[in-house]
C-alpha cells in the first residue's frame, strides 16, 4: 500500500518545519526542534521529492546515497577538512554503506545528519542519520581518509579539525 500523495504544508501551525530553512546548515538546537536526539551538532533539512521515489513509491536507496554527499561536502568546509581549493587535501570515501528502518515518502520534511564519530591522524569515520518526525529511518556509516594532491601520500587532519571532531564528542581512536 502506497502512501497518499499530499501537497507540502506550509502553515506554520500545522508544519513543524515551518521554521526550518530547507538546505540550510542546521544548528543543533534547530535539529533537535524537529525531533532529531542530542549528540548531533550539524544537519540539513529537505523534503522528499518526486524523482527521490522508486516503483513502490518510496524514496530509491540510492537517493539516500545522494543525500550523505550532499551533506558532507558543507560538513567538510564547515570542520575544515576540505574546501576542495588548491593547497586542501584529496578527500576520499573509503567505505560507505546504509542500513534502513522505515520507507520514506513524496512530501516528508527529514533531517539528514551527521558527525565524525572518531578519527585517526589521516581518516575519520562520519555517521549519518535521516531522521522524519524524530524516528530513524536510515543509518549509514562512511570512512573518509585525507591525502596529498599526489592522491597517494596520506596527509594528517588539520588541528582546527581535530579540534571540532573534539568538541562535538569524536573519539581520537589513535
Amino acid at each position: 500500500m502506497s502512501a497518499p500523495i499530499i501537497p507540502p504544508v506550509t502553515n506554520p501551525a500545522i508544519d513543524p518545519f515551518a521554521h526550518i530553512p530547507l538546505v540550510t546548515p542546521l544548528n543543533a538546537a534547530q535539529m533537535q526542534s524537529v525531533g532529531v536526539p542530542n549528540g548531533w551538532h550539524y544537519g540539513l533539512a529537505d523534503r522528499v521529492r518526486f524523482h527521490e521515489l522508486d516503483a513502490l513509491n518510496h524514496v530509491n536507496n540510492v537517493a539516500y546515497f545522494r543525500w550523505f554527499e550532499s551533506i558532507r561536502i558543507p560538513f567538510f568546509a564547515h570542520y575544515h577538512v576540505s574546501s576542495y581549493t588548491e593547497g586542501d587535501p584529496q578527500v576520499v570515501l573509503a567505505t560507505n554503506y546504509a542500513r534502513y528502518f522505515k520507507p520514506m515518502h513524496l512530501g516528508d520534511n527529514y533531517v539528514i545528519a551527521t558527525r565524525c564519530k572518531s578519527f585517526r591522524n589521516t581518516s575519520f569515520v562520519m555517521d549519518y542519520g535521516v531522521y522524519v518526525d524524530g524516528q530513524l529511518m536510515c543509518g549509514s556509516e562512511s570512512v573518509i581518509v585525507t591525502l596529498e594532491q599526489d592522491g597517494v601520500t596520506k596527509r594528517k587532519l588539520r588541528e582546527e579539525t581535530i579540534a571540532a571532531f573534539l568538541r562535538d564528542g569524536a573519539e581520537n581512536a589513535g
